[in-house]
């Protein structure tokens, strides 16, 4: 499949409603792809998220991926920095549109924002093992691998990555 360059929307309340309704009118001008961009589930999940950084940061820190004027997947910080500057990042595609480098221009969108933002030093991000490709986005945008741990709510094992957002060095810090 072609590469294709994503730029990130900031996602409100209201396109969280859209998103998760799948409803065929466009949003704002925008479409969903087939199927949408996620579970339903995934989608109020993530609107929490934004919900909830909103609320303790005054920013949801929650984007749209589009490509094409279509929403392609949703990224953004999971949490707002910790006092150390920490901050861990999510992003997913839509099933129908992956392996078009949309996950790679998203995170790095994400980084250049975090560049912009005093008080993020540095970003982690959590792949499943057996997740290459998304392992492959973190890689291509400078992410070094710091760690493993299980997740405590699914016990599926993960590889643990950072990204320095201020001089790009790695530390062996296992972040939260």
């Amino acid at each position: 499949m072609p590469s294709a360059t994503a730029t990130l929307l900031e996602a409100t309340d209201d396109d969280f409603e859209w998103m998760i309704r799948g409803v065929a009118v466009p949003n704002r001008g925008l479409s969903l792809p087939p199927g949408g961009v996620d579970a339903k589930a995934v989608l109020a999940h993530v609107r929490a998220i934004a919900r909830t950084l909103l609320q303790q940061w005054g920013r949801t820190a929650s984007w749209m991926i589009v490509a094409n004027g279509e929403v392609v997947g949703l990224c953004g910080y999971k949490y707002p920095p910790s006092d150390d500057g920490a901050v861990d990042i999510g992003y997913g595609v839509a099933a129908s549109r992956r392996r078009r480098g949309h996950a790679s221009s998203a995170v790095a969108a994400i980084l250049a924002d975090a560049r912009r933002d005093q008080s993020i030093q540095d970003i982690f991000a959590d792949t499943a093992v057996e997740n290459v490709a998304s392992q492959g986005v973190l890689k291509k945008n400078g992410f070094e691998r710091v760690g493993t741990h299980v997740d405590p709510q699914d016990g599926e094992a993960l590889i643990r990555w950072r990204a320095d957002v201020r001089t790009g060095s790695v530390t062996r810090s296992a972040g939260r």
